[in-house]
Order: C-alpha cells, then structure tokens, then sequence
C-alpha cells in the first residue's frame, strides 16, 4: 500500500483512488496521501486508544507493550503512548519481536522483559504468529494478565495456533482480548451478519486454484471475510450511485453522497471532504468455548481487584 500511495499523488488528475485497504495504518490517513484513499474501517490509533482506556476503567493502568519491530509495530507502540498519556500514564515496559517470527519461535525472553515491568496488562500489536507464541510462553511463565491483540493479528488463525491438539486450550486462550473493526460474525442478531452469513453459505467461495501454492482450508467465517463483504457492499452502492455511465470523475463526488448509509451493522457509514474513513467503530472480543465471541462486560472480565 505504501508504494501504490506516491504512484496515485504522482497521477491524482486521473482521478483514481485506493479504496478499503485491509489496515488500519497512518499513512491513506494523512497528508500528503490522505486525499487519494477511502477507508472504511477504524484506525490502529483507534484500536489502541479503546483497548486502553478500557483496562484504564476496570483499574488496569500499568500497561505493558509487546510489538513487531517495524513500522507497523511502532504505530502501535505510538499509539498505546498517546492513549496512556491521557490517563497521566507510560508505557511500563516493552518488548519487541523480528518480523517473520513463528509460532515455533521462543519468546521466553520477551516475556521475561515484561514480567520484570510488574504490568497488568500488555498490548500485542504483531502478527498471529508471534503473538500466540508470546501468548503461549506468557502462560508457561505465569504472566498472568490480560493480553490484547489488534484486529491485524488474525484472530482465527492465531486461535487455532494456541488450540490445536491441546487439552487445556482455555488455559491459554482465557486472558485474549482481541480488538476488531467490524462486529463479531458469531452474532446473527446484526442484520449484516445474518447476510454474510446466509451468502458464504449460498457461494461457498474459495481460493482459485492456480493461486493456492501450499495446503490451505480457508476459514468458513472470519473477521478479515466480514470486512470484506462490508467493503464489498459498500463498493457496490458507490458504483450504483455513479449511474448508467459511470467516469473517475464523478468517483469522488458518489462517494461523497455517502451519508449515514446503513451497512446493516448498527453504525452507519459517512463520508465527505473532511471525512476519508466511513466507519469509527472498535468492537472487542474474547475466547469462549473455542471461538471468540463479543465482550460485554469489562468490569466481570478483566477488574483488577487490587486496583
């Protein structure tokens, strides 16, 4: 994404745009490349700002950061700083991880780090991978706090990492608090879920072939595909909204008619000159009986009873 962005402010009297991208990273948000995407999903800022004024309320303020040694885990860092500050607080102490790192990796050391900070909770901005070997050596040395992942970590995948062939998976997965950009798909009270639903029952989609390079069973349901049919559903009222002969030029002017439309998801999506990201929404989640599920009650969860 980050290479596409100079290539579309190089041609911006073209008029094309980048639409949707699957992060929720700074740089389509802010000059000089605001102006040439759309987002629909929250921020990263977002994520790491509701996760901590969260621990925050239920007596959680020292806060712990375990974070992918890039970019994006520095963001996330940044971001875990400025929501802290608010509160009067620091960061506790920080651990960091090489991108690319396994499950297989040992991640004892970084635990060690944290643990000698004495937190009461960490925030894990990385990939699913190292998270859950984070997760799983956090356990085994008796880290025993909340840890919160953002909605980039791939719940799922990063669920089956710490489950599969274990007995005591809930030993492991009890104290995940994982952020995420749209509602939960377990939850077919939301209109749009039950519509997500009911269509990747009815087309059943799935990799095409030729793309699939290793042994790969795509999840029935996910987070990542629940986005994506919103972004879908989203893309298609735009493009109806450009009428019979659509051109670039009218692209931006439809999508700023977007106003308080109804993706079937409780809040309603915006856009407009000063607004490039229609949704705002942060939802958090929890493991319970093997599939995450949607949090409800801080206070029951997650009370620091010492605080």
């Amino acid at each position: 994404m980050t290479r596409v962005l100079p290539l579309l402010k190089k041609f911006q009297d073209r008029d094309m745009f980048l639409f949707f991208p699957f992060t929720g990273a700074a740089p389509q948000r802010e000059p000089p490349y605001g102006d040439f995407a759309f987002n629909l999903r929250a921020s990263y800022g977002q994520e790491t700002a509701g996760l901590v004024d969260n621990f925050v309320a239920v007596g959680r303020r020292r806060i712990a950061v375990f974070y992918q040694a890039d970019a994006y885990g520095r963001s996330g860092w940044a971001g875990v700083r400025k929501a802290l500050a608010r509160h009067g607080e620091q960061i506790v102490g920080e651990a960091t991880y090489r991108r690319g790192a396994k499950f297989t990796s040992v991640m004892r050391d970084q635990v060690n780090i944290l643990k000698a900070a004495n937190p009461e909770a960490v925030v894990c901005i990385g990939s699913y991978a190292a998270c859950a070997a984070f997760a799983r050596d956090a356990v085994d040395l008796d880290l025993n706090v909340p840890l919160a992942n953002l909605s980039f970590v791939g719940s799922e995948n990063m669920l089956k990492l710490l489950s599969e062939g274990r007995d005591d998976a809930e030993r492991y997965t009890q104290r995940l608090v994982n952020s995420q950009v749209v509602p939960s798909y377990e939850d077919d009270s939301i209109p749009a879920v039950r519509e997500y639903r009911e269509f990747m029952a009815r087309y059943n989609p799935e990799v095409p072939a030729e793309l699939v390079t290793e042994e790969y069973t795509p999840f029935p349901h996910s987070f990542v595909s629940l986005e994506g049919f919103l972004d879908a559903k989203l893309m298609v009222e735009i493009l109806r909204r450009l009428g019979d002969n659509p051109t670039r030029k009218g692209l931006e002017e439809a999508v700023f008619t977007i106003r308080d439309f109804d993706l079937g998801i409780g809040e309603r999506a915006s856009f407009g000159p000063d607004r490039r990201q229609g949704l705002q929404g942060v939802y958090y989640t929890v493991v319970d009986q093997g599939r995450f599920i949607s949090l409800t009650d801080w206070q029951g969860r997650f009370a620091n009873v010492g605080a």
